[in-house]
């Protein structure tokens, strides 16, 4: 017993550093385990949803041109950007960008669409692929 009296003094100094070191930071947040009950009501856990991509999970799809269009891009850019409606192979209408400088495409052409954000035209997030099945190769510029 005289033993805890003789570190008494040292346990009271670290007793009060200790308080004044940690201020009251509020509840602490922490979540308990679930009980058995809880379990058996909710059932097992969903495993997290996967993302498709644009072209649903592959790399290319086929695509028929409804109509061509020109859309005008966001703010700070100002051109004007070849666009076209198409229905996928999956049956789903989107609209996809037509990359290069001029285009042969027009209603009721089948072109090869691939994933490939344009980010200056909002809801755009598939481009064609030029040089295959009706879209032409970009025309090289004459000199």
């Amino acid at each position: 017993m005289s033993s805890l009296w003789s570190l008494r003094p040292v346990l009271t100094s670290l007793l009060q550093a200790s308080q004044q070191a940690s201020t009251w930071m509020g509840p602490v947040l922490s979540r308990t385990m679930a009980t058995l009950n809880q379990m058996h009501r909710k059932g097992k856990p969903k495993p997290p949803h996967k993302h498709v991509g644009a072209t649903f999970g592959r790399p290319q799809l086929k695509a028929v041109i409804l109509k061509t269009m020109i859309r005008k891009p966001k703010k700070p850019n100002s051109a004007n950007r070849k666009c076209a409606q198409v229905r996928l192979s999956n049956g789903k209408e989107v609209v996809v960008f037509i990359p290069g400088e001029g285009h042969n495409l027009q209603e009721h052409n089948i072109v090869l669409v691939q994933g490939g954000r344009t980010q200056d035209l909002p809801g755009v997030k598939l481009t064609v692929v030029r040089g295959k099945y009706d879209c032409a190769h970009v025309v090289k510029k004459k000199q």
